[in-house]
């Protein structure tokens, strides 16, 4: 009798969490479910119209089961998942935050759930390990060029290179968390559309991509320039990405004793084609009026380099900025108290 398919819980349903339930489905050893927020009416009744590289044009489509909710399992009495994927923005300072969204879909005493945090930043992984230490924790470090445009419609332009390796808890024997990595690697690259490779050092992955994650995301975001066009701005590599780029190539290396390759800055900022003009999640997000994904990208690795000694100008500037940013959109959305002088001249509280 053949093995039965594995269940699988998405928590996010955008550009790549889209992405991962195609490619986990298309691979015929998983059934996925997807929790959807924005995008779940559009997708409930017309399903995803997907544009990709690797899976050609997809009208209609839609995974095993759409949801608009995390599943509770306890109170649903579900089964728990094979595997809870967490790909919503990483967004500590604003609720729910990551643990309080996921924790209703993890079991209390079970050792089948393994949860891959599909998100970007440091230190991600410490909440969950704290509040739930026998569940064994991947890391997810994806490269994919995916977007959605209007609610449902996916293009996604650039093949994806998914790096999945376990990160180190004190309370789980490591073979677990790299053997769940490992049949993990096995479920998503069956399909045989996208690239996707088992990585034993995630601290390593996570740092080198921190080079561009807390520098161009940051500085495009704040500057309103893409990608391209911050390299042709006066001052904009010299003065800024390059500084910032190697304050946390410094910090990876006294904080972590991750040595990053020679030549990191140089490759990062030259990885994509001047002319591609990329705007960073960090950007697109402003411009739609969203909150911005700032604290694991730039602050924890600023607080982590600091408390090494490193020294962290550039860094610092673009956490303070980027904190000022955050604040001014939930003024924006009402979300703080705003004093206002009153028609005698003395202050008054709104919001």
């Amino acid at each position: 009798m053949a093995n039965p398919k594995k269940s699988i819980l998405i928590i996010g349903g955008g550009a790549v969490g889209a992405i991962a339930a195609l490619n986990l489905e298309a691979g015929g050893l998983a059934t996925v479910t997807i929790v959807l927020r924005s995008n779940y009416n559009v997708v409930k009744e017309h399903g995803y119209h997907i544009e990709s590289c690797d899976h050609g044009v997809l009208e209609a489509w839609r995974p095993s089961v759409v949801r608009k909710t995390v599943p509770n399992i306890t109170e649903e009495e579900l089964q728990p998942y094979d595997y809870v994927i967490l790909a919503t923005k990483n967004i500590p300072d604003i609720s729910p935050n990551a643990l309080d969204l996921v924790t209703p879909a993890l079991p209390k005493n079970s050792n089948r759930t393994t949860l891959l945090l599909y998100q970007n930043g440091l230190n991600i992984e410490k909440p969950f390990v704290t509040s739930h230490p026998n569940i064994p924790v991947l890391s997810g470090i994806s490269m994919i060029g995916s977007d959605e445009p209007s609610p449902g419609h996916i293009i996604h332009g650039e093949g994806e290179k998914l790096k999945v390796g376990a990160f180190k808890t004190s309370n789980i024997n490591p073979a677990v968390g790299e053997r769940r990595a490992q049949e993990f690697v096995e479920l998503y690259g069956k399909s045989g559309k996208t690239d996707v490779t088992y990585s034993p050092d995630v601290l390593y992955d996570r740092w080198k991509k921190l080079v561009y994650n807390a520098s161009l995301n940051p500085i495009c975001a704040i500057t309103g320039l893409d990608s391209g066009r911050i390299r042709l701005a006066d001052g904009g590599v010299e003065g800024l990405v390059k500084p910032a780029m190697k304050e946390i190539v410094a910090a990876a290396k006294a904080c972590a004793g991750v040595e990053l390759d020679e030549g990191i800055v140089e490759w990062t900022i030259n990885a994509d084609p001047l002319e591609s003009y990329l705007k960073p999640s960090m950007q697109q997000d402003l411009e739609k009026g969203n909150f911005i994904e700032f604290e694991n990208l730039v602050g924890e690795p600023l607080r982590e380099g600091k408390n090494a000694g490193v020294p962290m100008p550039t860094l610092e500037v673009l956490y303070q900025l980027a904190r000022a940013i955050q604040w001014r959109v939930r003024d924006e959305r009402g979300l703080v108290d705003i004093p206002k002088k009153s028609a005698d001249g003395s202050e008054t509280t709104i919001g």
